[in-house]
Parts: structure tokens; C-alpha cells; sequence
């Protein structure tokens, strides 16, 4: 899988004191933006990739999967998944196509290399999916 999930240090003495927890993910790239991304439930970030910048998305609240296709165009291509949750850090690098789907109000800081505004373009989008998962029946 060309997306990675992070997994993060975790000074256990900030858990110890009662306190809660302090979980630590070091990216090899520096982040020059990032952006607070909420999703309803049933809804899709359609199949796209970023030509020049890194994305870590850490999920923060929320169910979903994120999902990547190397030919979105060959029906024989398998599909390749990673269920997020709250607390799951990934990686994707530059030109990997991949889309979003919230299984429930799914909340995200997306982390970029590169300032939006500076991309042109930022975003190409592959295959635009529904926004909206097909209902069941």
C-alpha cells in the first residue's frame, strides 16, 4: 500500500499521572498548512491526488475508510482500504490517488507540505465519485 499509517510515541508518564495521554507523530516532511476537514455520515472526498505535496491525515474523531486504486480505470485493479477512527495517523505521498469515506460524522486534520494556494494545481480530481454512498436495497 503506498498510504502508510503513522503510529505514534508516547511518553508513558503522561498517561500515568491521571491526567490522560500525550501521543507523539514526527512526519519526515515538514507541514507548511493544515486544515480542520469534517464529513456527515454516508458522504465521499471523491478518488483525487495531490501532484505536489505530502497529506497526513490525523483523524480525530469519527469512523471511515480511506481508500486508494492504482488504475481507477481497470475494473481488475483492486481497491486497497485502511479503516480510520479517532487517533489514526497516515501518510500519503504526493500522486497517490485516494478518496475518503465517513462511515459516521467523521472529523480530520488534513497536513500538507506545501500551502494549498501555492499548487497549481492542488487537486486533480481522478474519478469524481457520488458524495453519497449508495443506499442499501
Amino acid at each position: 500500500m503506498k498510504i502508510e499509517v503513522l503510529h505514534p510515541s508516547c511518553n508513558l508518564d503522561t498517561v500515568r499521572d491521571g491526567r490522560g495521554g500525550i501521543f507523539t507523530w514526527v512526519p519526515p516532511e515538514p507541514i507548511l498548512e493544515f486544515n480542520l476537514i469534517t464529513m456527515h455520515p454516508g458522504k465521499v472526498r471523491g478518488l483525487h491526488y495531490h501532484p505536489h505535496f505530502v497529506e497526513y491525515l490525523l483523524f480525530v474523531d469519527g469512523e471511515g475508510v480511506l481508500v486508494t486504486k492504482d488504475d481507477p480505470d481497470d475494473p481488475d485493479c483492486p481497491e486497497e482500504f485502511i479503516h480510520v477512527a479517532r487517533g489514526t495517523c497516515t501518510r500519503t505521498p504526493s500522486g497517490v490517488m485516494h478518496a475518503v469515506y465517513s462511515i459516521t460524522s467523521l472529523s480530520f486534520v488534513a497536513m500538507l507540505t506545501r500551502p494549498w494556494d501555492e499548487c497549481d494545481p492542488p487537486i486533480v480530481q481522478v474519478q469524481p465519485l457520488p458524495h453519497t454512498l449508495a443506499a442499501n436495497g
